[in-house]
């Protein structure tokens, strides 16, 4: 069931990239297929990222759990831990971007 809503959420994602490439028409086809790219990427990109750092968070807090006295250590791990998860979809949204304007 979780993977189908989050298969869902991910081509919701994705939807408007496909759109915006529908519409550049047969003449500009690199172009259609850059925001066709842009699009997908995001959105796999964000959705996984969304996985990624709901695991995370509930990892830490079932670890500050049982251990109440390493917290700080955990808190700490777990933002860093979410810091370089969130860098990775803000480097595809900058490749999307490169992407969505770069002339071809």
């Amino acid at each position: 069931m979780r993977r189908t809503v989050t298969l869902t959420l991910m081509a919701l994602l994705a939807a408007p990239g496909m759109a915006w490439a529908a519409e550049a028409g047969a003449g500009d086809l690199p172009k259609a297929f850059a925001v066709l790219a842009a699009g997908i990427g995001f959105g796999l990109a964000a959705g996984l990222c969304g996985l990624a750092q709901g695991r995370t968070a509930g990892s830490a807090v079932d670890a500050m759990a049982r251990q109440p006295g390493a917290i700080v250590r955990i808190q700490t791990a777990m933002l860093l831990g979410l810091a370089f998860i969130e860098s990775l979809v803000l480097f595809v949204f900058v490749i999307a971007v490169i992407l969505l304007f770069v002339k071809s």
